[in-house]
């Protein structure tokens, strides 16, 4: 159990009182919590997984294997294997799981996870290449995790972009965001759309949209944390259709659906 606090005296008769119910022992300030590793420096937190990481890769048996600079190709379709089924799908539903807790410290690695765990249904042979791809990168990337800085502000960001019908398979899109507190990335997403959208612009305002709740959910958090926020916070995008629809709700034939389907985020008022 990890106790935090601004005030040594609240903290000690915490552990007191705990100490009086339960049996337990003060180990001092976090190194090490549930694989991950706390490393201290004077501005703050580094936090990664390498010992996890380095035991997944001995599971996979993947020690020693050569290192690439990217978890996935750029042509997936082009990856021998896809009309051949994988023969042992207990093994990578095994080591898809374990990449997932991975990508706790990982943000670079959510995207290409996510990808690999649509697949534990029914994986193919290039399903597993592809998997064997991220393990390699993360036997390059080791040491790679998030940093925590304590001196930077409380302003909420949050950058988000999708693309467009990306899975082959069912036609449905991937959005993904994510969120800074300051300059601190303090959680992400990549996922697959649960619908179909009929346009780029769909895509783009469906994956905003998501990003918008966890925006307002971060702000929930930090008001009962008594982090107030005291400027609007900034949803980002690079899709100008998406943005001018925003700005300029017009809803026409091909955006009846948005007004159901989306604007459910009610706007917070600042003090």
């Amino acid at each position: 159990m990890i106790v935090t606090g601004n005030n040594t005296k609240l903290l000690d008769s915490l552990l007191e009182q705990l100490n009086t119910v339960f049996r337990m022992k003060d180990l001092g300030s976090v190194h090490y919590f549930l694989g991950i590793q706390v490393h201290h420096h004077s501005d703050g937190l580094f936090l990664n997984q390498a010992k996890y990481a380095t035991d997944l890769l001995i599971n996979a048996g993947m020690k020693d294997c050569a290192h690439v600079a990217t978890p996935l190709l750029l042509k997936l379709d082009k990856v021998p294997g896809q009309d051949e089924a994988f023969s042992d799908t207990s093994y990578f539903r095994s080591l898809a799981g374990k990449l997932q807790y991975l990508t706790l410290t990982r943000p670079d690695l959510q995207f290409s996870v996510n990808f690999i765990c649509q697949k534990m249904h029914l994986p193919s042979q290039s399903d597993f290449i592809l998997l064997k791809r991220i393990l390699r990168y993360v036997k390059g990337t080791l040491e790679m995790g998030i940093g925590i800085k304590a001196s930077t502000d409380s302003t909420l960001v949050c950058y988000n972009d999708s693309d467009w019908a990306g899975c082959r398979d069912t036609r449905r899109s991937t959005g993904g965001f994510c969120t800074l507190l300051g300059s601190n990335v303090i959680s992400w997403s990549a996922k697959r759309h649960e619908t179909v959208s009929k346009s780029s612009t769909e895509a783009e305002y469906r994956t905003m949209s998501l990003a918008a709740s966890e925006i307002v959910w971060l702000q929930n958090l930090l008001r009962v944390m008594g982090l107030q926020q005291q400027r609007t916070p900034l949803l980002l995008c690079d899709n100008l259709s998406a943005v001018c629809l925003t700005a300029n709700p017009m809803l026409h034939k091909r955006t009846k659906h948005f007004n159901v389907d989306y604007h459910y985020v009610i706007p917070l008022k600042l003090p």
